[in-house]
């Protein structure tokens, strides 16, 4: 072992370590979703315009996403404690302030500060797992974090309208507060400190590349959707983004100890786990993009009742995730990933035939499959990504899962709220020929804009609704299909590349499948 020498630790402890990573893991996870339902307010408070709200959100999963890479590789060379207890004290300082203040611009900047540490947070929650428990454990214990790494979004925005039924939203950043310091008394008294004894040098070159490269990224697809997939800007956001990416690549090439080896990639676990964890949230947060929207402007419910009404998929990922690592070690991630990924296609073809007059128990039978299938598939697919890599290198695996992540999740928001949008806008135009220009562009930007018009239209405004509604059941059709097609296509991949039933079994702690993976391998 690498590893500085460490007491033995005995299962109470490992159960406590794991239920502290776990809250850590739901404080930065929630974030990413928790603010949503409460825009209006902060419109109405701080006199945010719509690009600021965007920016309140999307700030936080830009800086999270950049620095990932770094923060890994930072936490496998100085320690994984002391990068933990960083980032849990500067979330927490950043999440105070945010309470405190009442201007936009201050309000991105402390959501700035806490993307930052939610990056330093996030990969050692996982990297600290897969380092103190026992290898027939890890895969158990791996499946809990994906469990709460997949369902903590819903629970975020259940607790957030929770907190806003009778409080004003600084109390979703005062529950950060309360959170980070939870999890700041846990790590200090159970996380034992897990400091490489030869660990990899630094990359500082690599790492600036790495963070300009996905900033230009995560910045171009954000800001597509407005701008235009074929504008100017978005072309050479893009193209830098993927300049940047290649770059990296060719640099790590080139050292001896490279932060992330590009070759990993070619890896069964490691780059088929990549790309099944980026597909999962590349739907994931598009789901949640158009399904809120749906519950509440086309059902009518609640900020509260919306949310509520995901919390049956939330409690099937958290469970069935525990249990996926054993299901993929007796089949294999091959059949376990693609079986997942096609249930989770399946949830959106059922979501796909929404109409407006839809039952709830509709929209239900699209979200079970679909968190079945995400269980299913993240615990394994996460599992054979860490196994991929040495110990010492826990730190850059859990940053890649984390990454392939993120990036899957804006891909998800900006891809499939693009041909939402171009197919809502595209039916509704239909619909307002005769009216004047201006109303017409206005009616056109969202179903919310479209009743604000048939507001003050008298007869007409009637049809105009109907047509609106139609219209945004249209859109979110199109997307879910396109969303389908993306996953069935990640579960074809998946089921030819991925690990098969020996090294899934290994990857699970089986010391038989283990001894005869590497003798296979020459090892």
């Amino acid at each position: 072992m690498s590893r500085t020498s460490t007491p033995p630790l005995d299962a109470k402890r490992r159960s406590a370590i794991l239920r502290v990573m776990c809250l850590a893991l739901m404080m930065v996870v929630a974030a990413v979703a928790s603010l949503n339902v409460a825009l209006p307010d902060i419109s109405r408070d701080t006199g945010a315009s719509q690009s600021q709200l965007q920016w309140i959100v999307d700030a936080y999963a830009l800086a999270f996403a950049a620095l990932l890479l770094p923060a890994g590789a930072i936490g496998d060379r100085f320690g994984r404690r002391p990068m933990l207890l960083f980032g849990l004290t500067l979330y927490g300082l950043a999440s105070a302030g945010a309470m405190l203040l009442n201007d936009p611009q201050q309000l991105i900047g402390m959501r700035v500060l806490m993307g930052i540490a939610a990056a330093c947070v996030m990969p050692v929650t996982l990297s600290v797992i897969t380092s103190v428990f026992p290898p027939e454990e890890r895969g158990k214990a791996v499946g809990t974090w994906v469990g709460v790494a997949a369902g903590g979004g819903v629970l975020g925005l259940i607790a957030s309208g929770l907190l806003l039924q009778w409080l004003s939203w600084p109390a979703i950043f005062g529950l950060n507060v309360v959170m980070a310091i939870a999890a700041l008394a846990g790590t200090i008294t159970v996380v034992p400190s897990t400091r490489e004894q030869h660990p990899p040098r630094l990359d500082p070159i690599g790492a600036l590349i790495s963070v300009a490269s996905l900033v230009a990224l995560v910045y171009g697809i954000n800001e597509a959707p407005d701008n235009g997939w074929r504008s100017t800007f978005t072309l050479a956001t893009l193209g830098a983004g993927f300049g940047g990416l290649a770059l990296f690549t060719a640099w790590e090439l080139r050292r001896d100890q490279p932060m992330l080896d590009p070759r990993n990639f070619l890896r069964r676990g490691f780059g088929a786990g990549s790309l099944s964890i980026s597909v999962q949230f590349f739907a994931a947060f598009g789901f949640l993009f158009l399904l809120l929207p749906y519950l509440q402007l086309a059902k009518g419910f609640s900020p509260l009742e919306s949310s509520a009404a995901l919390l049956p998929m939330a409690m099937m990922v958290i469970p069935l995730s525990r249990r996926a690592p054993m299901v993929a070690a007796r089949l294999g991630v091959r059949v376990t990933g693609a079986a997942g990924l096609s249930l989770m296609a399946g949830g959106f073809a059922v979501l796909s035939t929404l109409s407006a007059g839809s039952s709830y128990w509709y929209v239900l039978a699209g979200l079970i499959p679909f968190g079945a299938g995400m269980a299913l598939s993240g615990a394994p697919a996460t599992t054979a990504i860490v196994a991929s890599l040495p110990r010492e290198k826990q730190g850059i695996a859990s940053a890649v899962n984390d990454v392939s992540r993120e990036l899957g999740g804006a891909l998800g928001i900006a891809v499939l709220g693009s041909i939402f949008n171009s197919g809502f806008q595209s039916d509704l135009a239909n619909h307002t020929q005769g009216m004047s220009p201006a109303t017409a562009d206005s009616a056109t930007t969202s179903l919310a804009a479209a009743q604000q018009v048939a507001e003050h239209m008298g007869v007409r405004g009637q049809q105009l609704m109907v047509d609106a509604q139609a219209a945004f059941i249209h859109g979110l059709g199109l997307a879910f299909v396109a969303g389908c097609a993306l996953l069935l296509a990640g579960a074809a991949f998946v089921a030819v590349r991925a690990p098969g039933r020996e090294e899934s079994r290994a990857n699970a702690g089986d010391a038989a499948s283990a001894a005869g993976l590497a003798a296979a391998r020459g090892r």
